[in-house]
């Protein structure tokens, strides 16, 4: 069963870095109405199935799950923009920077103890930012500087989630996690839907499976693959994501693999990898989400 759960956490990798093509594929589509789609399906699939376990109810610190969700709403807006934006290697580089931003929200506003490895490698990630930001303009004028700028509020978004979330895993069931992640935002996205134009209307199709994949599939691969594994070691195969969205931005749309992004991403994913180990052996609470 362990082999079944690396290979179903591996496969959910594969899957979440076909994100950045899927979101090119829409781009003509408003990032609102993307948003809508990636958190709106998930709960049309969610809804019938917490009602028939009778866990469709609002008990709990559900101030704090709608503050994590309302984040969570603009944090998507966010990471869509990166995406449409800026390159998927960019995109996908700079957004798994969040760990290193949970690790700093800890240390600044939790007063959470700095162990010296960790400054190291906040510091090295922090390089890695600089270097693949390195040649770009630093200007609103630029599609590449938005979108970058996009990625890293899209991580520091999700970091912040992150710690909100991990606070109440132990109150609520996967499905009701993945319910209050959603919930703000598919009803924050409807007026984006309103007036879709009818040359979009083609789009729907890729948008409701774009919901489905990333929402349900990915999220359910990843959670059984955690059943059986420790965090850290589906955490860290979830790393694959990165590598996977840059080949194929690489291959499928012909975007450069610049010496930025070669330098730079390894820096930032392998400081992003010690750290969430780091983090890990100091708590016995997993943080049940995957970045997408």
């Amino acid at each position: 069963m362990i082999k079944n759960a690396v290979y179903a956490v591996i496969l959910c990798a594969l899957i979440a870095g076909n994100n950045g093509l899927l979101i090119k594929h829409m781009s003509s589509m408003s990032p609102g109405s993307i948003a809508w789609f990636r958190t709106a399906i998930p709960l049309i699939f969610l809804i019938p199935l917490l009602w028939k376990e009778g866990d469709l109810h609002f008990r709990g610190n559900n101030k704090r799950m709608l503050l994590a969700s309302s984040i969570n709403a603009i944090r998507m807006y966010l990471y869509l923009i990166a995406f449409i934006y800026t390159s998927i290697g960019n995109a996908v580089v700079l957004f798994y920077t969040y760990p290193i931003f949970v690790t700093a929200i800890e240390i600044l506003f939790l007063k959470k103890k700095i162990k010296k490895a960790q400054l190291i490698f906040l510091l090295l990630a922090f390089i890695g930012i600089i270097i693949t930001y390195a040649g770009k303009p630093f200007n609103f004028e630029s599609r590449d500087f938005i979108g970058m700028l996009a990625a890293i509020g899209a991580s520091i978004g999700y970091a912040v989630t992150v710690i909100i979330f991990k606070t109440e895993t132990h109150n609520y069931s996967q499905n009701k996690m993945i319910f209050f992640q959603n919930i703000v935002g598919a009803v924050l996205f409807i007026p984006f839907l309103i007036g879709l134009p009818t040359a979009e209307i083609g789009h729907l199709a890729t948008g409701i499976f774009y919901g489905f994949l990333i929402g349900i599939v990915v999220f359910k691969l990843f959670f059984f693959g955690l059943k059986y594994l420790e965090a850290s070691t589906a955490t860290t195969l979830m790393y694959l994501e990165v590598i996977t969205a840059i080949l194929l931005g690489h291959f499928v749309l012909d975007e450069k693999l610049t010496w930025n992004i070669l330098v730079g991403g390894a820096l930032i994913l392998t400081s992003s990898i010690y750290i969430s180990r780091l983090n890990r052996r100091t708590t016995k609470i997993a943080v049940v989400q995957t970045p997408d």
